[in-house]
């Protein structure tokens, strides 16, 4: 995980955090990095590609990176420069497609390795769509909503020239949401002359969003969880979970287990850890949440050690903050049989291995948070078409989606005894590479 940075009051300090800038992550021998740990897993894959192999290099390389300078008016009316990416990381299936993150400490080799998990996710639920993510280097609790709609139009203008609804569609992601999805459709649309619906996705409904969305990643996370927990024997009710964030994707999936009989027993964001044995009310601490800011203080729940999170007793973990959280140091304390990474990169390959060694099954992030995705390509569907289905429908069709998708990537890693996240890689770069063949080279 990249170093975290103090964040910065952009109101009294108009020279911005992105003026300074340290070694890069990526560039660091004894950590590898978000791009790092990616470019181990296609390491991991390759050996499993057979002839398809000698494309491999084009797994290893964004098709296209941009580097923008973001400068806003603030409210006290000084000028601040906020730095911006959008990465395309390969397009071979079709046009990118990958979310926005407003985070102070985004970095490109973030952004690199995020675009190339989607490249991953939408190839392994067999999307049409390529991989691409973005992100601005800002702490937007810093910002008024004012700035915040400067911010995301500006970002929106510089970074329209490599978006559009058949090139590029972005999505909500860490601190985006469809508000800020609202003012990127409108900028893009303004900026091309026409309404352009199915620019972003996660939209709210009115402007051609789809029902299910806010729910789908978490949905999606509780989906595969289930069909695991079946090959592995474990029963689902009664069943210990833990969960770490809480929000639409944690949140989600905890009220969806919640609702299915399962305990959800902590539950750890950034601002505490909490504990109760015989199980919180799920839907009761997303209220919480949302009026709160966390978890922090919900009422009949027991205030932990954050560092006593990974030895929960638990039969599920489900780690759904932020990337690099399972590490050599934390995954030796894990208690659960299951792991679901509802999160996008939240367990190192060191983590991994000592997670696989330990019998535990590790639910991948590049199938199991793709709930998101695949709802976001009913909804570009549903705006190319101008006809929008219920939530019945979206709900059933996540389901059938991903259902079938896990039962091909679960057939493979039994077929080749590997791991199911080998297995995804394998399923989904054959797929990519198989695409970048018949495509062949131009000019």
């Amino acid at each position: 995980m990249t170093a975290t940075r103090p964040p910065l009051d952009y109101r009294t300090s108009p020279m911005p955090a992105t003026t300074q800038h340290a070694l890069p992550s990526y560039l660091d021998a004894n950590h590898l990095g978000p791009w790092g740990i990616y470019l181990a897993q296609v390491d991991r894959v390759t050996p499993h590609l057979g002839k398809l192999s000698r494309w491999v290099e084009t797994l290893k390389r964004p098709k296209r990176s941009l580097i923008v300078d973001v400068p806003i008016q603030l409210d006290n009316g000084t000028i601040a420069h906020f730095e911006g990416y959008r990465v395309q990381h390969n397009t071979s299936r079709g046009p990118g497609k990958g979310g926005v993150r407003f985070h102070q400490d985004v970095t490109l080799s973030e952004v690199m390795a995020l675009s190339a998990w989607m490249s991953i996710k939408n190839a392994a639920v067999n999307v049409p769509y390529g991989g691409a993510k973005g992100g601005i280097r800002v702490d937007p609790r810093n910002l008024s909503m004012g700035e915040l709609e400067r911010l995301t139009r500006r970002y929106t203008s510089e970074i329209g020239l490599i978006i559009g609804p058949t090139k590029d569609i972005p999505a909500p992601d860490v601190n985006t949401n469809a508000q800020v999805m609202a003012w990127m459709m409108d900028t893009y649309s303004m900026n091309v002359g026409e309404t352009a619906t199915g620019v972003v996705t996660g939209k709210p409904v009115d402007l051609g969003g789809s029902l299910g969305r806010n729910e789908a990643t978490g949905r999606g996370v509780y989906t595969l969880g289930i069909e695991a927990a079946k090959r592995i024997g474990l029963e689902l009710n009664n069943t210990r979970v833990a969960i770490q964030g809480f929000g639409n994707v944690g949140g989600i999936a905890g009220k969806l287990f919640h609702e299915a009989g399962a305990r959800v027993v902590a539950v750890q964001d950034h601002t505490g850890s909490i504990y109760k044995e015989s199980g919180l009310d799920a839907a009761a601490l997303l209220l919480h949440v949302k009026e709160n800011g966390g978890v922090a203080g919900f009422a009949g729940a027991e205030t932990v050690d954050p560092a006593q999170f990974w030895s929960t007793p638990c039969d599920i973990l489900i780690p759904a903050a932020l990337e690099g959280q399972l590490t050599a140091k934390t995954a030796p304390q894990v208690q659960a049989k299951l792991v679901i990474e509802g999160a996008n990169g939240p367990t190192t390959p060191e983590a991994d291995d000592i997670l696989q060694e330990r019998g535990i099954l590790v639910l991948p992030d590049v199938i199991a948070n793709a709930g998101g995705v695949t709802v976001s390509y009913f909804e570009w569907v549903q705006d190319f078409s101008s006809f929008f289905w219920t939530e019945k429908e979206i709900n059933e069709r996540l389901v059938r989606v991903m259902s079938e998708a896990f039962d091909g990537i679960w057939k493979v890693a039994q077929e080749k005894k590997v791991s199911l996240r080998t297995a995804t890689f394998i399923v989904a770069c054959t797929r990519i590479l198989h695409a970048r063949e018949m495509r062949g080279l131009y000019p």
